[in-house]
């Protein structure tokens, strides 16, 4: 009876053991994913930040200031302007 004992609670620390291992492995992972979060909400704020600046730097009247002091450009006047009608356009589904 004794060895049955001893055998039984062989196991007991054995499976003490592993439970211990398993919520200490848990929270270790719990601990890892709180930071990879932590870390997206970040990069979803960076992202943010870099569509305003993409926004910012592709304003209209931003690149017609650019165009006009950097590479001395200017609006034609309009009797210089010729419309030309457009004919279909290869690859573009109508």
């Amino acid at each position: 009876m004794s060895r049955i004992n001893l055998a039984l609670l062989g196991v007991l620390i054995v499976c003490a053991l592993a439970l211990v291992t398993s919520q200490h492995e848990a929270r270790k992972l719990f601990t890892e994913l709180e930071k990879e979060q932590e870390l997206g909400k970040q990069i979803d704020v960076e992202w943010g930040q870099l569509q305003l600046e993409q926004s910012t730097w592709a304003m209209h009247a931003r690149i017609e200031r650019i165009a006009a002091r950097t590479l001395q450009m200017r609006v034609p006047p309009p009797d210089r302007v010729r419309l030309v009608a457009g004919g279909p356009t290869v690859g573009v589904d109508q």
